[in-house]
């Protein structure tokens, strides 16, 4: 069977064939069953007490609308249909006002609308008013409340986020793809002297790395809530990825000799950020996202597609 990716986002403006498929009682049942593990049509007829054939149906309107994958392997008795769930986590969410300025088009993306993570401790994320889950629990990451994060904390891993490829109905030639977000090292405590090599992949292509200096708490951040305790990461520095046709930038330093082309943007409904500190890292200092509710800059992530 395939891989289970981590979260679909559905947008309920177009992606009504989904919500068809899940407005349905049995059909949420089968992806209930289904998460716990891979079953067949009989098991899944068994357990819910419904006809084969009515599962069969329910089965192949899942299929349809990419919310489950099925597999035909050999039984005893002829073949039999596994199936399996596409995604661990359905997120319905309205698209993000764009805001469209002369040459360029604008989606800011919050921090807790990932739709991929590998993490480790130290690790965590709260929402202004509070801590969601468990600290130093990866699984935490998939508490519904993540939505409203306002910090995201990691010893070292990846966070994944898919932005509407907007450059598909433009006329005009994409010249610049810039990602600004705030980000510092993480540390438990705080260092301001505290380096880490934070990464930038686009499309699945490394653009390259900045190296955090450190991790900020010698003040409040502008926007960090009374309760965050003092002892805890701050605010960061507010930095601007970028990639042209001339390579890939931070803050205008060039960082990498990825240009445009490479990132294959025309081939792919989504533009997919993913942020993160590699394992085999040179500096392994962790990762702060600062998003709206923390930090000193009140915004999530923002991507800008630049138009001649």
């Amino acid at each position: 069977m395939q891989e289970i990716e981590s979260t679909l986002v559905i947008n309920p403006l177009e992606d009504i064939n989904k919500l068809k498929a899940l407005a349905s009682e049995p059909r949420i049942q089968m992806l209930n069953l289904l998460r716990e593990k891979t079953l067949n049509i009989n098991e899944i007829s068994d357990a819910l007490k419904l006809p084969q054939s009515t599962v069969a149906t329910h089965i192949s309107i899942l299929e349809d609308a990419g919310l489950i994958a099925t597999e035909s392997v050999k039984a005893k008795k002829g073949n039999q249909k596994l199936c399996c769930p596409s995604f661990r986590e359905l997120l319905i969410q309205f698209p993000e006002k764009h805001n469209t300025s002369g040459d360029f088009i604008e989606v800011e993306m919050p921090i807790g609308i990932f739709t991929d993570y590998r993490v480790t401790a130290p690790c965590g994320l709260c929402s202004s008013e509070h801590i969601i889950g468990l600290l130093d629990i990866p699984d935490s990451f998939l508490n519904p409340e993540r939505m409203k994060a306002g910090l995201l904390w990691c010893g070292s891993g990846t966070f994944e986020y898919k932005f509407p490829n907007n450059t598909m109905y433009e006329s005009k030639k994409m010249t610049k793809l810039e990602v600004t977000l705030e980000l510092s090292s993480e540390t438990p405590g705080t260092n301001t002297n505290w380096p880490s090599d934070i990464t930038m992949w686009i499309n699945k292509t490394d653009i390259g790395t900045w190296v955090s200096p450190g991790d900020f708490g010698d003040k409040r951040g502008k926007y960090t809530p009374a309760w965050w305790k003092l002892e805890g990461s701050q605010y960061g520095l507010l930095k601007h990825f970028s990639v042209t046709n001339e390579g890939s930038f931070v803050d205008g330093m060039k960082i990498s000799e990825v240009t445009l082309d490479d990132l294959k943007i025309p081939e792919h409904h989504s533009i997919r950020v993913k942020i993160g500190v590699k394992e085999d890292a040179e500096h392994m200092g962790g990762m702060n996202i600062f998003g709206k509710g923390f930090g000193n800059y009140d915004q999530g992530i923002v991507l800008r597609s630049y138009f001649n």
